[in-house]
């Protein structure tokens, strides 16, 4: 370096020999990281006397399925990580199998172990496929998308369920539901697969709002077609898609597996019908997002619907609480682990945030 160059020229060099300066918002990782230990710490000791129970159970239990009902949470998890894969390779965002995993193993323990998970995990994931290389339409689609999957085959498990059952109640609600999602997942797929469709459509809309706000018709028109432009890599073919439904299926076959396993290990011979409904059931009831992890409402949803299947009421409390500590405390335990290893040091990376620099820099530019 000539000793003639300006002072601020070498400032750079010597920040990347002295490494990466601290942000200005460095305590809000560990902050939240606080948060997040003593909020965990609060419901261990809330749920404490349901681990105590459910260890109880687990002593007099049948070890063997035990284990199988592990494997089968396990196996749950895998799909879902599929589905994610399946769904962001069509868009041609080509993500590591075990990359997907991770990221879906922490995103879970956010949604089902903190206030507001749900949010926090969508919002997770959504960051996790931005730096993966998805555009901002391409990751709220496969989210959308993924959701979508999941809401349908459960009403179609429940639907079928219902029906072995005898259909004692009015199948009607669930089948109005289950078409409602078979057509927003058509819906999304025609308009991936042809967002010129939109075009026009969006154009007028965009016309008629920006003439209510006294602006020029054509404002926000470029940005919105290149929205759309970023559909346009989604290649979603029906074999594909396919696929994803079929991962989204199997996640619900390993979960009411883990629950009859979680019967057997118990000591219960309830019916196949009787438990698909059950979980059916408490898989509706956890998605309120009333307590984490749908605490105390999938217990009280879980436990009628074993006895109605045909197990005894002791049997069922203890089943209960053996697939709770599986499907719930143990995949969260997985993904808290995850997550500190993996991903508590990218939580100061924000991949729209260094477009958005990058932009202002070139905009800069004489």
């Amino acid at each position: 370096m000539s000793h003639d160059a300006p002072a601020s020229a070498a400032q750079p060099e010597r920040a990347s020999r002295e490494g990466p300066t601290r942000s200005k918002y460095w305590w809000l990782r560990w902050a939240v990281l606080g948060i997040a230990v003593v909020v965990l710490t609060v419901e261990l000791v809330l749920v404490w006397d349901q681990l105590a129970k459910a260890w109880k159970s687990l002593l007099s239990a049948n070890w063997w399925w035990v284990l199988a009902a592990l494997g089968v949470a396990l196996a749950s998890m895998h799909a879902f990580g599929e589905i994610q894969r399946k769904l962001l390779r069509s868009a041609g965002v080509a993500v590591q199998r075990w990359r997907s995993q991770a990221a879906f193993y922490a995103g879970n323990s956010l949604s089902t172990t903190l206030p507001g998970g749900p949010v926090l995990s969508a919002t997770f994931i959504y960051r996790q496929q931005r730096m993966w290389g998805a555009t901002p339409v391409i990751a709220s689609w496969q989210l959308v998308m993924s959701g979508a999957l999941q809401v349908t085959t459960l009403a179609l498990l429940g639907l079928g369920s219902a029906f072995f059952l005898g259909a004692k109640h009015n199948p009607f609600s669930l089948i109005f539901t289950l078409a409602g999602f078979i057509m927003l997942i058509v819906l999304a797929q025609a308009v991936a697969s042809r967002p010129d469709l939109l075009d026009g459509i969006g154009v007028r809309v965009l016309s008629w709002v920006n003439y209510l706000r006294a602006k020029p018709a054509d404002t926000g028109v470029a940005k919105f077609r290149e929205m759309l432009a970023q559909l346009e890599s989604v290649k979603l073919s029906r074999r594909q898609l396919g696929g994803a439904f079929m991962w989204s299926v199997f996640t619900l076959v390993t979960g009411v597996a883990t629950l009859l396993f979680a019967c057997y290990a118990a000591g219960g011979h309830p019916s196949l019908p009787g438990v698909t409904v059950a979980f059916v059931a408490a898989r509706a009831a956890g998605s309120i997002p009333l307590m984490p992890g749908g605490l105390l409402v999938v217990e009280a949803v879980l436990v009628p619907g074993l006895v109605s299947s045909g197990m005894t009421l002791a049997s069922a409390i203890s089943a209960m609480l053996i697939y709770r500590l599986i499907s719930w405390i143990f995949i969260a335990a997985i993904g808290w682990v995850v997550f500190f290893f993996m991903f508590r040091t990218e939580a100061d990376l924000d991949p729209d945030a260094a477009i958005d620099n990058e932009a202002a820099c070139d905009h800069e530019k004489p």
